[in-house]
């Protein structure tokens, strides 16, 4: 930003031609003198020099309007330079108000003064003249940066999440994936106004673009803590924990594992003990005998549960509802059998009459992202419920777009 603003100035000072004024304004040497002096040093940067030079000018008398404009103008250039920047605040205003200043000089006058107040930690004018630049009809994208920043060191929270929320929609609005450092930025002004929506929009965004484990960490956390959100819906949360890489407790990873048994999917159970052990979480520490404990006990009722599925199966089939079927089916997708467990799934919601209708598309949707089924999206997109359910379904598919 500095590097840039540095050589605005330059161009500010360059732009000050005295072979533009016409016959009957024309520049005496002694205003002219001095204000070419002014000019040179300002390309060598000696900006207080400059001033000194300006001034020099402007204490001529009897100045004709052009020579009044040309001291203005070599003026703000000097003293934006210079981090004078209520001489160079004045000089705009004598220019503005003098009718003569062409708007794109406008806007690249505001530029330099608004940087000259950023540099000098003024957050509140900068994020004035931030402003009056694009009022002006600026469009440089890094005075957007500097209001943005302006407003946040300023305390303007809001002010800044409006901006930065705006920025990123544009940019996924063009296909572009919007700047990590804006989406933190973003969290950050968020986290400050304490405003869950802007931060919840600021991590799923970070998760989408930007996958880190403790940015779903703390989106999955906040979500469990929604008031409403059901108990029976902890697994699936630990499902997609798992999925994202960010289950790493062995606290964790026992009580995904026993959910898992109890709601009758051992194999799944034990694909999440294994992966504990594998990682190195379960199997060591204090809890190592536990850890083993339930290793066994999964392994057991693995073993036990296989004799009885072909039954199970033939059972939820004759149903009059689908629900043992959809049960069924998600437990085979989740144990590795994704073909035969989607079709089961299908054929359960198809039959209808399900206790848990959102539910059993929520785990449709599961088990599709994780078969690498293309109709995962549009079948999370279907998923309602004001418990969770939703909730889990959007984040479901922030996941899958970004798996994909």
């Amino acid at each position: 930003m500095n590097k840039q603003l540095r050589s605005t100035l330059l161009a500010l000072s360059l732009a000050a031609a005295f072979g533009a004024a016409p016959a009957q304004e024309a520049v005496r040497p002694d205003v002219g003198r001095p204000l070419q002096a002014a000019q040179d040093l300002i390309k060598s940067g000696k900006y207080r020099e400059a001033l000194a030079k300006v001034r020099d000018a402007d204490a001529v008398g009897n100045k004709n309007a052009n020579e009044a404009y040309l001291v203005e103008r070599m003026r703000i250039a000097a003293a934006s330079g210079a981090g004078d920047m209520e001489a160079a605040t004045r000089a705009y205003e004598a220019l503005s108000a003098g009718g003569r200043l062409a708007q794109a000089d406008k806007a690249r006058m505001a530029e330099s003064i608004a940087g000259g107040y950023y540099r000098a930690k003024d957050y509140a004018r900068a994020m004035q003249w931030s402003q009056r630049y694009f009022k002006e009809g600026g469009s440089n994208p890094a005075i957007r940066t500097l209001l943005i920043q302006s407003q946040y060191l300023s305390g303007d929270y809001a002010g800044a999440a409006r901006e930065l929320t705006a920025e990123v929609q544009a940019a996924e609005k063009a296909g572009n994936a919007p700047g990590q450092d804006r989406l933190n930025l973003l969290l950050n002004a968020a986290s400050q106004m304490k405003d869950a929506n802007a931060t919840v929009f600021a991590l799923e965004r970070l998760v989408t673009y930007y996958p880190k484990k403790e940015y779903w960490v703390d989106l999955l956390s906040r979500m469990q803590r929604k008031p409403g959100f059901s108990d029976r819906l902890v697994l699936d949360t630990y499902r997609l924990s798992l999925a994202t890489g960010s289950l790493s407790s062995a606290a964790d990873f026992m009580e995904a594992g026993q959910l898992a048994l109890q709601a009758g999917h051992e194999e799944e159970a034990r694909q999440i003990v294994d992966k504990g052990f594998a990682s190195g979480v379960l199997g060591a520490g204090p809890e190592a005998e536990r850890h083993k404990r339930l290793r066994d006990l999964v392994a057991r009722k693995t073993a036990e549960a296989k004799p009885g599925q072909a039954a199970a199966e033939a059972e939820a089939k004759a149903a009059k509802d689908g629900d043992a079927l959809v049960k069924i089916g998600f437990a085979r997708a989740m144990g590795g059998d994704g073909a035969a467990g989607l079709a089961m799934m299908q054929q359960g919601i198809a039959k209808g009459g399900l206790k848990r209708p959102e539910d059993a598309k929520l785990h449709l949707g599961i088990a599709q992202v994780l078969a690498g089924d293309n109709k995962a999206q549009a079948t999370l997109r279907s998923v309602g419920g004001s418990d969770g359910t939703a909730d889990l379904a959007r984040l479901w598919s922030l996941y899958a777009r970004r798996r994909n």
